[in-house]
């Protein structure tokens, strides 16, 4: 998402002009922001002070970042489920042919020798 080029401090000074008896068109030119991008700044900060719009910032920041570190875990455990998935169904199908577990791992049955070559 891009970033915003005006800070909390300006958008909430730009708020605090229209509600002070400015006209919105007037705020908007004066600061070069369409009618439409101020009335987005006007419901995400109408009413806030500075303090609370950087505290906003922060958690929303952070909320960012949690919501990856999630996503993050859910793909893992996904994927070792997949893999532990994988291995049980070949563990299953070895053993219903008779296989020992041993052969599964690359080494050789009990009583095999591997000739040296």
């Amino acid at each position: 998402m891009k970033a915003s080029r005006f800070s909390e401090e300006q958008i909430i000074g730009m708020i605090k002009e229209q509600e002070a008896g400015m006209l919105t068109a007037d705020v908007c030119r004066k600061h070069g922001v369409s009618s439409a991008t101020f009335y987005k700044y006007k419901a995400k900060f109408g009413g806030m002070e500075v303090s609370e719009a950087r505290r906003l910032k922060v958690l929303e920041d952070e909320n960012a970042r949690l919501k990856k570190l999630l996503a993050e875990a859910m793909l893992d455990n996904a994927m070792l489920k997949d893999l532990s998935t994988k291995n049980g169904n070949a563990r299953r199908q070895a053993r219903s042919r008779g296989l020992p577990l041993r052969e599964l791992c690359g080494e050789p049955a009990s009583g095999v020798f591997r000739s040296r070559g």
